[in-house]
């Protein structure tokens, strides 16, 4: 499969609307990958807090509306990042977008681990509350977001969910790059999966972005990585491998601590 990743500048200057007409046309410059992912929040920028409440949107506002189109256009599975979600009965929630390559909004996931330490997300922004993978024509996602990378047992719930490529957009800033590659690899030789960790670039909310968007194979191979500036990193992996790995390589087998209990019949 090829996987193209959006590697987004994201700045205070730029309007959302620019950004977002800036974004789908570079979605739809992507026909014949299989699948292209987008950053976190990059419609407001992860760190511009003033900007999320006035720019908070529903799931069928306008990114929705020309990330819909765009993989339509392109005729790809797109995960367009994540969004400030304007939720009319509660508060707002960082939340990815999955569509189909006709277009069709089919999955939403609202992180679940939100950053800040009692400021900033963690404040501003309710948790999401449920494990959301995606199933594709050339496997099942797990999707995270961003500071979930830090928390390997979500990880492993997408594991036991059926992931085999887990997708994780961020705003993952420059002074912590070094723990960004680190656990992308962790997770994945952890997981025994594919990792597509689809970052920003550029400065917002006064935070240097990091860049260096990666995809990492089941052995913790990095297959391909991004430098700072925007770009798109397209790959191409057999998403076989994760089977290949799992069976060679049995270590998932061992599992001792953890392990979802049998169904009760």
């Amino acid at each position: 499969m090829r996987a193209s990743l959006i590697q987004l500048s994201v700045s205070d200057a730029e309007p959302a609307a620019e950004r977002r007409a800036r974004a789908a046309a570079l979605v739809r410059a992507q026909q014949g990958a299989d699948l292209v992912v987008l950053p976190e929040l990059w419609p407001l920028g992860g760190f511009a807090y003033d900007a999320w409440s006035d720019g908070a949107e529903p799931l069928d506002g306008p990114t929705a509306d020309v990330m819909s189109a765009a993989a339509k256009a392109a005729g790809v599975w797109l995960h367009a990042g994540s969004i400030v979600e304007r939720d009319p009965d509660g508060p707002v929630y960082n939340t990815s977008l999955v569509f189909s390559p006709s277009g069709e909004l089919v999955h939403t996931y609202r992180k679940i681990h939100r950053f800040g330490f009692d400021s900033g997300e963690a404040i501003a922004m309710g948790a999401g509350q449920e494990i959301v993978t995606a199933a594709t024509d050339f496997g099942t996602l797990g999707l995270a977001t961003c500071y979930d990378l830090r928390f390997p047992e979500l990880f492993r719930a997408l594991l036991d969910a059926g992931a085999q490529l887990l997708v994780i957009p961020a705003a993952w800033p420059e002074r912590r790059r070094e723990h960004w590659t680190l656990l992308a690899r962790a997770r994945a030789v952890e997981e025994q999966a594919y990792v597509l960790a689809c970052n920003t670039a550029g400065t917002h909310g006064g935070v240097e972005q990091a860049g260096h968007s990666l995809v990492v194979d089941p052995w913790g191979k990095v297959l391909a990585e991004a430098g700072m500036g925007e770009q798109v990193l397209t790959v191409e992996f057999d998403p076989a491998e994760v089977a290949r790995a799992r069976e060679e390589f049995p270590v998932l087998r061992d599992r001792l601590l953890g392990i979802p209990a049998p169904v009760q019949r």
